[in-house]
């Protein structure tokens, strides 16, 4: 899917149809992959190339919001298949791209390696003079079109959003949310935020939701999922939910059963939000067919987040 900036939509397939995107943006004869999925999305992304009319050599960039797998874990496949491109990645995340097995080893301890081949594939390393750090500010030029990095942690620390100033849009990463089109209504997008873990940081959020807003952009490119507008509208429901969502996690706080009630209270939350837009899934489908996953890692994020305060406060 393309539009009049060439900028085209990649389901990366991960875990279900239209959860997961990368982008391609074509300029000319130049093109940067921005995100790329798993490994086993590097098929779709060259396929994406070559609907475009493009080849490999044609690719200057891959560009990484964050170094989370859902979303890098391909990288090295990927980079090793694109003969001209180099890797633009937040200052945080570099060393991970060079050397994966930190990555690999965290992912590992939590999911077990049977289920990380299966997820992710192994994570294959880049070489270090094809990695480019990104610091807040900096500018990749894709042929005469500036793509300006700039620094948006709160989901994570290694994030950046991408300011493409000719489509007027920003590609967000996790930044500005999660928004599935099985909720859309007339009302338009549904979103919430994403706080999965570790790191986590409500004020942090809060500020880099505002920094994508001040560039005045006309739509967001979100990685879960795809192209939204009424940019001022969302940043307006994330906002309210950041607050909601730390207000439910200090309440769940102290329960025996902290994370059960705590997803309990987030799926009443998104439940309420959803059927004030229209939404007439109804909660338990709406778990089920969409939400389920986050439900739960939004869940664990909270509560990490809650036993590092805690901690900082002791």
């Amino acid at each position: 899917m393309g539009n009049e900036y060439g900028i085209h939509t990649i389901d990366t397939g991960f875990v279900r149809q239209q959860f997961d995107a990368a982008y391609l943006v074509v300029d000319g004869d130049r093109a940067a992959f921005i995100d790329c999925g798993t490994n086993y999305a590097v098929p779709r992304m060259m396929a994406a190339l070559d609907a475009a009319g493009l080849t490999p050599q044609h690719v200057d960039w891959l560009i990484l919001t964050h170094v989370h797998l859902d979303h890098a874990g391909g990288a090295g496949e990927l980079i090793a298949q694109l003969p001209n491109a180099k890797l633009v990645v937040h200052p945080r995340g570099a060393r991970h791209m060079i050397d994966p097995s930190q990555l690999w080893a965290g992912a590992s301890a939590v999911y077990g390696e049977a289920v990380m081949d299966e997820t992710y594939g192994r994570l294959r390393p880049i070489p270090a003079e094809r990695v480019v750090e990104a610091p807040d500010g900096h500018i990749v030029h894709l042929g005469n079109r500036p793509l300006l990095c700039i620094d948006t942690p709160g989901h994570a620390k290694h994030h950046i959003a991408i300011y493409d100033e000719k489509a007027n849009a920003c590609f967000t990463g996790d930044t500005f949310g999660l928004s599935y089109r099985e909720l859309d209504t007339d009302k338009g997008p549904f979103i919430i935020p994403t706080t999965s873990p570790v790191q986590f940081d409500p004020e942090a959020l809060h500020d880099s939701i505002d920094r994508l807003l001040a560039m005045k952009p006309a739509a967001m490119y979100l990685t879960h999922y795809g192209r939204v507008e009424q940019v001022e509208r969302l940043a307006a429901d994330l906002h309210a939910q950041i607050d909601a969502m730390v207000a439910l996690a200090r309440e769940a706080n102290g329960k025996p059963n902290r994370h059960e009630a705590l997803k309990s209270a987030l799926a009443d939350l998104y439940a309420s939000r959803a059927e004030a837009h229209g939404c007439l899934q109804g909660r338990d489908a709406m778990e089920a067919l969409v939400l389920g996953m986050d439900i739960t890692l939004n869940a664990q994020g909270l509560e990490v987040w809650l036993d590092n305060e805690q901690r900082r406060s002791a």
